[in-house]
């Protein structure tokens, strides 16, 4: 369901290729109930009400509230569908598709009539008759209402079996989709994962009890997808709501129930993956089974992940399966003197699924049973039989759906984790060893864009509060006692862009402004810029250093930077506090940062 009462767009499903059609009516005898959750546009960095007067980007919609997607929601009428319509999104930087949660599954017919009762219902409140200042406040009554009436729906006795989410990509390129569920009263840990979405249809479940083991969805919660490319992405969504699967024919309410799709394959790799005993043969001596390494890249294409549980040295094993050309397969590699089960439960909890859609083959009865008793949940198979596994009805899951891109989109966060892993939980050596890069450059007209849209947006580290207009940017840009930098970062793993921006008065000195996006939170960056800037002035020209630090109750954790630096607060007025770093002080250095400077056309390099 949609926010019908301030989108009036319509195209005809006849603009689609014929295909995709059919792609999006092909489900309606595998799906017997759905919720109905009432989408809306949003924002990646809300703060409702304020930015409504405080932020230069902020586009107003009929209701008055923000238009975060070109078009808004353009609706494509579909009868054939899950949903009665599909919905095509023109995706702004910041936007995203955010709804309140319910579990109250109605059949898809009783789901039809809801969704056209909502078509009608807005359309009667937008073209309703009615002065101008009543009108906004009709159709923010409305969204208000539909909102409340779904987040106080009561749960169904059964619960849903997977959340499901349909997408045409009509872009020629992959677009990454995160899916983030979390309960709206307490700071509990969300449910999040990616969804590939290659060109084309795409029919994406993710099982409710994924879900469930993380989130309590009998409190309120909501869910929100956002485009890991926001910009002028297209997208047309079909059904996005929890579904509740038919059941097949001929079945009964007492019947087994169809099995659980393995999300997750753990190997062992002794006599399993290769023949052979690695610490008592040695490397050269074992050999890779092909034909088990032929049921991995099968299985890969389908879009089931593999990784490893082993009693063997990480690094011998891994250069045999290096030398083999296999190591990639494999996600999380456990590979160390630890019993098998919390092997297998770690590679759980870094991949974020539940143990119910894992599978462990071992050569070794001990080691099965071992697995057996402390994860019951988990499927163990003889090594003996792993041949089979493609033909399993575990491993029957739409190649469409799942492919290879999955293994994928998880590599540069398995490097990132391996790295933190090796370094047994220090956290600033694993941030050493990111070899994190910052660039600093003056603000000019090939980044002015930039920085405006990250003053409009950026909240949870804006030190000041400060929303420039452009023209505000350009007399930063030609002001010849203004300092302004410009800060880009990658590490090893890519880049992150443009992330932050920094003004410093040089005549105090006083920084003037500090924000940066929260892509960056966490990674040092922030106490980088700073002891950058103390070197500069305090280090290297005798002054004390200023700072205007606004606090507010998004900015307040990531404000312990200037504690954590050792600026001093010597008083407060109008809510923004004046701090001050001595000159004399020692300027703390974690060496995590690598900064590169421009200034005058020349580039230098600190550390």
């Amino acid at each position: 369901m949609y926010e019908a009462e301030v989108n009036n767009s319509i195209e005809s499903i006849e603009t689609l290729p014929a295909d995709i059609r059919r792609r999006f009516a092909e489900s309606r005898d595998r799906i017997a109930a759905r919720t109905i959750l009432p989408w809306g546009e949003h924002c990646t960095e809300c703060v409702w009400p304020t930015c409504y007067t405080t932020c230069e980007l902020y586009t107003p919609r009929q209701d008055g509230a923000c238009r975060l997607f070109v078009d808004g929601m353009v609706r494509v009428d579909h009868k054939d569908g899950l949903s009665p319509y599909l919905l095509k999104i023109r995706f702004k930087q910041w936007g995203k598709l955010w709804t309140v949660g319910n579990l109250q599954l109605q059949p898809l017919e009783k789901a039809g009539a809801h969704e056209r009762f909502n078509i009608m219902v807005g359309a009667l409140a937008r073209n309703a008759p009615l002065p101008a200042p009543i009108k906004p406040r009709l159709l923010r009554k409305v969204n208000y209402l539909r909102r409340i009436s779904a987040e106080n729906n009561p749960a169904t006795e059964q619960p849903p079996d997977a959340f499901l989410l349909e997408c045409y990509n009509p872009n020629t390129h992959d677009v990454a989709l995160t899916l983030t569920v979390r309960a709206v009263l307490e700071q509990a840990q969300p449910f999040q994962t990616m969804i590939s979405v290659p060109p084309g249809y795409t029919r994406a479940e993710v099982p409710f009890a994924d879900i469930s083991r993380l989130v309590d969805l009998h409190q309120p919660f909501e869910v929100e997808i956002i485009p890991n490319e926001t910009d002028g992405t297209v997208l047309y969504f079909g059904l996005i709501d929890f579904v509740k699967h038919r059941q097949r024919a001929g079945s009964d309410t007492g019947a087994v129930p169809p099995p659980v799709k393995w999300k997750c394959i753990v190997w062992d790799l002794d006599n399993t993956l290769w023949d052979g005993v690695l610490i008592e043969d040695g490397s050269e001596r074992i050999r890779v089974r092909q034909r088990v390494l032929d049921v991995i890249k099968q299985t890969d294409q389908r879009g089931i992940l593999h990784s490893i549980a082993s009693k063997n040295g990480h690094d011998e094993a891994m250069q045999v399966l290096r030398l083999a050309g296999a190591d990639s397969y494999f996600l999380y590699p456990q590979i160390a003197w630890q019993p098998k089960s919390r092997s297998i439960a770690k590679i759980a909890e870094l991949l974020n699924i539940g143990v119910d859609s894992m599978v462990f083959v071992d050569d070794q009865a001990f080691e099965r049973e071992e697995v057996k008793a402390v994860l019951p949940e988990v499927r163990v198979i003889d090594a003996a039989d792993c041949l089979t596994i493609p033909d399993r009805p575990e491993c029957d899951v739409p190649v469409t759906v799942e492919s290879a891109r999955r293994r994928l989109m998880y590599r540069e966060q398995v490097e990132r984790q391996s790295v933190l892993e090796s370094h047994k939980g220090d956290y600033l050596e694993f941030l050493r060893q990111c070899r994190l890069q910052l660039g600093m450059a003056p603000l000019d007209d090939t980044n002015l864009k930039r920085v405006y849209e990250l003053a409009q947006r950026t909240n949870q580290l804006n030190f000041s509060g400060n929303r420039y207009p452009e023209a505000t940017l350009v007399d930063m840009m030609r002001s010849a006692f203004l300092e302004t930098s410009v800060i880009d970062c990658s590490d090893r793993f890519g880049s992150y862009g443009i992330v932050g921006f920094a003004v410093v008065d040089t005549r105090e000195p006083r920084l003037l402004d500090l924000m940066f996006s929260c892509r960056i939170q966490g990674k040092r960056v922030e106490h980088a810029v700073l002891a950058h800037l103390l070197k500069r002035f305090v280090e290297d020209k005798g002054h004390d250093f200023h700072a205007s630090y606004r606090r507010t109750p998004k900015n307040a954790a990531s404000g312990r930077v200037f504690d954590e630096i050792g600026f001093e607060c010597v008083g407060e007025a109008g809510g923004v506090l004046a701090l001050v770093f001595k000159r004399g002080r020692d300027i703390p250095d974690d060496r995590i940062v690598k900064i590169e400077t421009e200034r005058d056309g020349s580039l230098v390099s600190t550390t």
